[in-house]
């Protein structure tokens, strides 16, 4: 289930809106995650959709671990 600020995310980057600079943080993380695990090239042709349920389960688990450790908290 998508998060208030995942949606929020989604829909800008959908319009072509600025996002904030905690919205391109996470994005920056979500790509360098994707970058390490040999998955970029696979996202740049396919998009995120084109991920499978592990490949993306594996980027939002290594995110999560990540975002606790940083004490980044993306819903406030």
């Amino acid at each position: 289930m998508a998060t208030p600020f995942k949606k929020k995310v989604k829909a800008k980057l959908k319009a072509k809106k600025p996002l904030s600079e905690e919205e391109l943080e996470r994005e920056r993380i979500k790509y360098e995650i994707a970058e390490e695990l040999g998955l970029l090239d696979k996202v740049k042709k396919y998009g995120w959709s084109g991920l499978t349920a592990e490949e993306t389960g594996k980027i939002g688990g290594i995110m999560t671990k990540r975002n606790k450790d940083a004490g980044r908290k993306w819903n406030k």
